[in-house]
């Protein structure tokens, strides 16, 4: 039926402004359930009095004011019944939830002193104290709001009750001290929730510079590690390491950068680099692979971790072919003449975080080295693929060209594979294309 709920979280909000919306919407609905369960438990009692006292037709009024607050807080409710963002809506909720309480009793009074000709009974100080003061407990924001709801309601008092001709202070209690009663009842209601608001604005920006600062913390933590491994590492600091049966592991890297590097300011190598690499990785991440480091000018980005996949070695085709191309772009765009040279190949790793400063996610094992070796002994604006990455890419729409049995640094006499897409031209002789 009804919900107690917590307080809206500060991050699901842009401003202050949608954070108080939110704030009043749940504590007015927590107010009107309240007021509510009053008036409907006192109704036992109030028709228990009317048929025990002779059946007074006043009595009998008083009951239907209750009936209709009851109605009018229903009502409430129901315009509350959405979570969009209506600021005004809410204001005219609280204004007629806070004048079907305070007003309507003043109302019953002006009506019985008509009738009977009598002086309306003083204002109970202690119900307006409480009314007010519960108001300004349940919805401490918004002040004006408050003010409006509690001036309407003296001035009515006060004001239609004279023009009306009914006396608003009994003899011995003069009308001004039932001004300076009201006035510091409301006086002391607006400053709380003037103060309140104030420090709930301030607390609310706090947060937000707090949440803003820790959410680029997470954005500089998930760049240097996978969103897995960050995970772990913030659950504790026992060593992070697993070992992988399978993944697919790519170097590349800028062929004869270092004689680059002696005719260019180093700005402009940099420069450089940044501009290749972060294409790079809009690659890797548009792929699904994971970028593992940089060193110098080489790349290195491997798939199949730290979530194991099926793909790994047609992810990783697909970016080197993408990878050629981005730099025969940026070529033509900068009137460049890199040359980009990698090497792909396929086996198990063991990955894991080690240090405790600068500390990143890294591969150990063959794989790594094969696949290094693979870049260095490859040729200049190729993808160099070992025969083990070879076997699982038979499927895919590449062409495959040996080079036949090289010699490479460490591993002696290995078979390898140059890939392009299909319809591309080399100069080596074709020996394999893929169905």
């Amino acid at each position: 039926m009804f919900r107690l709920t917590r307080l809206p979280a500060i991050h699901q909000f842009a401003n202050y402004d949608q954070w108080r919306h939110r704030f009043m919407q749940r504590r007015l609905r927590l107010g009107l359930v309240f007021g509510l369960l009053y008036f409907v438990s006192f109704l036992p009692l109030d028709a228990l009095s009317y048929f025990s006292t002779g059946q007074d037709p006043f009595k009998l009024l008083w009951i239907g004011m209750n009936l209709i607050r009851i109605l009018l807080l229903c009502l409430c409710l129901w315009l509350m019944r959405k979570q969009a963002y209506q600021p005004r809506r809410v204001m005219v909720v609280f204004l007629l939830a806070s004048w079907s309480i305070n007003l309507l009793h003043r109302f019953y009074e002006t009506y019985q002193g008509v009738v009977t000709n009598t002086p309306i009974s003083d204002p109970d100080l202690f119900s307006w104290a409480l009314s007010f003061i519960a108001q300004a407990t349940l919805v401490p924001v918004v002040w004006p709001l408050h003010l409006i709801s509690q001036a309407v309601a003296i001035v009515y008092y006060f004001g239609v009750n004279t023009l009306l001709g009914l006396q608003v202070a009994t003899p011995g209690v003069p009308t001004a001290k039932l001004l300076l009663n009201t006035f510091w009842i409301c006086c002391i209601c607006n400053v709380s929730v003037y103060f309140y608001e104030r420090l709930s604005r301030q607390n609310f920006a706090i947060n937000r510079q707090l949440l803003e600062a820790q959410e680029k913390s997470e954005r500089l933590l998930l760049n240097i590690l996978p969103r897995s491994i960050a995970e772990q590492l913030k659950q504790g600091p026992e060593i992070i390491a697993e070992s992988f049966s399978e993944v697919t592991v790519l170097f590349a890297d800028i062929v004869h950068f270092t004689q680059l590097t002696e005719t260019q300011p180093a700005v402009k190598i940099v420069d450089l680099l940044n501009q290749v690499f972060s294409r790079f990785d809009q690659l890797a991440e548009r792929h699904g692979l994971e970028k593992i480091k940089t060193i110098g000018d080489a790349y290195m980005v491997a798939a199949g971790l730290p979530q194991p996949t099926t793909n790994h070695a047609a992810a990783v085709a697909a970016m080197a072919v993408e990878m050629q191309e981005t730099v025969a772009e940026f070529n033509a765009e900068t009137q460049q003449n890199l040359a980009l040279r990698i090497g792909i190949h396929t086996g198990p790793v063991v990955a894991g975080v080690i240090g405790l400063k600068k500390f990143a996610y890294d591969l150990w094992g063959d794989t790594v080295n094969t696949a290094s070796r693979m870049e260095s002994h490859g040729l200049p604006n190729q993808i160099q693929i070992s025969e083990a990455t070879y076997q699982h890419l038979q499927t895919e729409h590449y062409e495959f060209r040996s080079r036949g049995p090289i010699l490479i640094k460490g591993k002696g006499q290995m078979v390898t594979y140059l890939l392009e897409p299909c319809g591309t031209d080399i100069h080596l002789d074709r020996v394999i294309v893929s169905p």
